[in-house]
């Protein structure tokens, strides 16, 4: 990527020192919420914000009038993630509680108008995109912080030439990320296997884990930084590897692939962080919305195992087979009719289409349903699918390679 300050050539398992607790320290933030401001020429979106209903009723006066986010917040967000990949360890432990909380605080404030409240006054389970924005759908994560480097330096024919980052403090671009945050894949497997001897050995040695937790923990130490100073722009759902108390139920399940992945994980923040830092980090990933509804499109971590009702997707923590059923779907166990149907139900529009990740594909994208369900989670490149306001999604299009 030209001109991007951005170490972001591909990785492998990282060598690192033994971690210890050696006081780093980061700056204290706070979240900036970022102002939205009209669109200029370059884009075609003068709507407002989606409502609960599904309506366009925010008009002109969601972004009328405000001036975009500074260009020192813009750059101190850039230090900060370069900060994080840059980092030889995993984050200090009064350092991933500040923003975690920080995190917190921000799902707890979402509006209604953007995740529709649930019953018990809380937002609730859905994603109310903007209708009048672009959106770009990044897959699935699993701890590859150069993927959220390499979708923040990206400028190309779908963003004119513009970066992401410079579109987001614009408030001219919208982005949702499919989930499932930790636990690197196949690329780090002997990385895992050597991490689960020392789990075995109650973490005495821990220089495999600590290079895991470097980068799971990382990647989601951007994610929550990208929210904060994005709360209307930046989505990350819920998926199944978001689960770091490796609990089983609410829609969750215990997790393990390689080794047990799930339980190395659960054990090492225990030991390394604490019981409380654990918890408010479940707590964090139970904040997290599982679907997003587009103008022409929905997203989800997996594809819908059944056709959910709206309320109980915004009402989803009383209804954990609507977790379960978003985020856990393997090829070929979803009924038949269940995305034609939600993307009639929730967008009604012949042309839509439904983004997930969860399980790989060989090539840029894969189709399902006819071609309506496009899998977008290649664990072997960095890519994001870009959705017009305007157009239907055309794969071969508006699958972009983003390094």
């Amino acid at each position: 990527m030209e001109g991007s300050i951005f170490p972001v050539e591909p990785i492998g398992p990282v060598a690192v020192r033994s971690v210890g607790r050696s006081g780093r320290v980061r700056s204290r933030r706070g979240c900036i919420l970022l102002p939205l401001r009209r669109m200029g020429p370059r884009r075609d979106s003068a709507g407002g914000t989606d409502s609960a209903g599904g309506t366009d009723s925010a008009g002109e006066t969601g972004r009328a009038g405000r001036q975009p986010r500074s260009t020192h917040a813009g750059s101190a967000l850039v230090a900060d993630l370069e900060r994080i990949y840059l980092r030889e360890g995993p984050p200090e432990p009064a350092q991933l509680a500040e923003v975690v909380a920080r995190a917190r605080a921000v799902l707890r404030a979402e509006p209604a108008s953007i995740r529709p409240t649930s019953s018990s006054g809380t937002p609730g389970g859905v994603v109310r995109l903007d209708r009048a924005l672009p959106t770009i759908v990044v897959p699935d994560l699993h701890a590859r912080m150069e993927l959220i480097l390499a979708l923040m330096t990206y400028r190309g024919h779908a963003t004119g030439g513009v970066s992401v980052r410079q579109l987001l403090t614009e408030g001219e671009l919208q982005v949702v990320m499919v989930g499932d945050g930790p636990h690197a894949e196949a690329r780090a497997m002997r990385r895992w296997h050597a991490a689960f001897d020392e789990f075995a050995g109650g973490y005495a040695s821990h220089e495999a884990m600590d290079a895991e937790m470097r980068e799971s923990l990382g990647a989601m130490e951007m994610v929550m930084e990208l929210k904060c100073s994005y709360p209307p722009h930046v989505h990350f759902l819920k998926g199944n590897h978001d689960n770091i108390a490796n609990e089983e139920g609410d829609g969750n399940l215990p997790f393990g692939k390689f080794v047990a992945e799930g339980q190395m994980v659960e054990a090492y923040v225990r030991k390394f962080y604490d019981g409380k830092l654990l918890k408010a980090y479940a707590a964090f990933e139970k904040q997290l919305p599982v679907l997003a509804i587009g103008g022409r499109f929905i997203v989800s971590h997996a594809e819908p195992r059944t056709t959910f009702a709206i309320d109980d997707i915004v009402n989803y923590r009383r209804h954990p087979e609507v977790v379960l059923g978003l985020t856990w779907t393997d090829n070929d166990e979803a009924e038949p009719t269940s995305v034609p149907a939600m993307l009639q139900a929730l967008v009604g529009r012949d042309d839509a289409t439904y983004f997930a990740g969860h399980r790989p594909v060989a090539d840029r994208w894969g189709e399902r349903a006819n071609g309506r369900f496009i899998q977008l989670h290649n664990p072997d490149r960095l890519q994001a699918a870009f959705v017009p306001p305007d157009r239907p999604f055309q794969p071969a299009r508006d699958v972009l390679t983003l390094r």
